[in-house]
């Protein structure tokens, strides 16, 4: 059986680009679920759970960007 045993070092490293890449795919899937709302692009859901679900995508992003912010001032 193989172990493999990270530093402290490399288990935050990880951390911060794991954080980092989540706040890059909120932002992205913000800018086109705004962008969907703009165009009336919105599937078979109504106007007020689309907008429920963009907020929802803008809650994740404060959340996390939270989270990069402590792992970065460790």
């Amino acid at each position: 059986m193989v172990t493999c045993e990270l530093t402290l070092a490399d288990i935050k490293n990880r951390a911060s680009n794991k954080a980092f890449a989540k706040v890059t795919i909120l932002t992205l899937d913000i800018e086109t679920y705004e962008e969907d709302l703009r165009t009336g692009n919105i599937g078979g859901v109504t106007y007020e759970e689309f907008e429920q679900v963009l907020e929802g995508y803008k809650k994740q992003l404060q959340v996390w960007n939270y989270i990069t912010e402590l792992i970065e001032k460790q």
